[in-house]
């Protein structure tokens, strides 16, 4: 494993990084060497640890990064820069173009040739009973029917048009479907730096965290109350002694004054 050439993770998969994270600290009652997490350590503690080593957990997975960061880019390229890419949306559109005045003439047709044919009869009976009978209500009577004819093969024709639509829409379905189930090379690459990222560096990173004594100390992260021992204020409390306790050192010397009584005698001592 050589941290120094290990890509920094981009922008875009930080995102991805952090839900691994997130897995690893859900799932750690079902992994033994995660079993003492909230002894010591709590689940918001291991996050922001592991956050703030991203860089030496994503050097443990640095081949399988740059393999996935290497093929989707190059997905991202052939698909901006395909040849073919603009004819094909042309072909498309001139397919659905295609498609859509066919769709059109095979509904517009029966309805034009219907009507047609009931203006026809309809005309030809009403000069049938006119007496004498006009010369071309027989020609009205021929065009209506000839008309209701083009009606009969309209629909048909339409109904035909509409099963083929439909059979071709459902095998370009299924086709997608199946195109979409297989897992490509970019899923297969993401994958595998999943898993390599998982399993060489966010867990292994848990799991000396955890064993680690002195782990927590060293980062920024609340403390439980009681946790650890008093901090150091900056000052010592001063020297108290209790009383007839010598204290160190000597006591300031002083000597008491020296008072003496005045010298008093009776009446018949009295001062020279």
């Amino acid at each position: 494993m050589h941290m120094t050439s290990a890509p920094h993770l981009l922008t875009e998969d930080r995102p991805e990084f952090d839900r691994l994270i997130d897995e690893a600290l859900r799932a750690a009652n079902e992994r033994p060497e995660l079993a003492t997490l909230g002894e010591r350590l709590n689940a918001e503690q291991l996050r922001t640890m592991a956050q703030g080593a991203s860089a030496l957990l994503a050097a443990a997975a640095a081949a399988e990064y740059g393999h996935y960061v290497k093929v989707r880019e190059e997905r991202r390229d052939g698909t901006l820069s395909a040849p073919g890419t603009t004819g094909d949306e042309d072909g498309e559109g001139s397919s659905s173009g295609g498609a859509g005045i066919s769709a059109v003439v095979a509904v517009l047709a029966p309805v034009l040739a219907g009507t047609a044919m009931l203006i026809f009869l309809l005309v030809g009976y009403i000069l049938k009973m006119i007496e004498p009978e006009p010369a071309f209500a027989q020609t009205m009577l021929t065009a209506g029917w000839l008309f209701g004819a083009l009606t009969a093969a309209a629909l048909l024709f339409a109904v035909i048009g509409l099963l083929v639509t439909a059979v071709r829409n459902s095998a370009t379905e299924v086709a997608a479907d199946e195109t979409e189930a297989v897992p490509d090379e970019v899923a297969r690459a993401r994958e595998a730096w999943r898993h390599a990222l998982l399993e060489r560096g966010i867990i292994p990173f848990l799991r000396d965290a955890l064993a680690d004594p002195s782990a927590g100390p060293g980062f920024p992260t609340p403390r439980t109350p009681g946790a650890g021992r008093i901090p150091s204020l900056g000052y010592t409390r001063p020297d108290f002694t209790s009383p007839g306790t010598p204290s160190q050192g000597s006591p300031p010397g002083y000597t008491s004054p020296d008072f003496t009584s005045p010298d008093f005698g009776g009446p018949e001592q009295r001062p020279e």
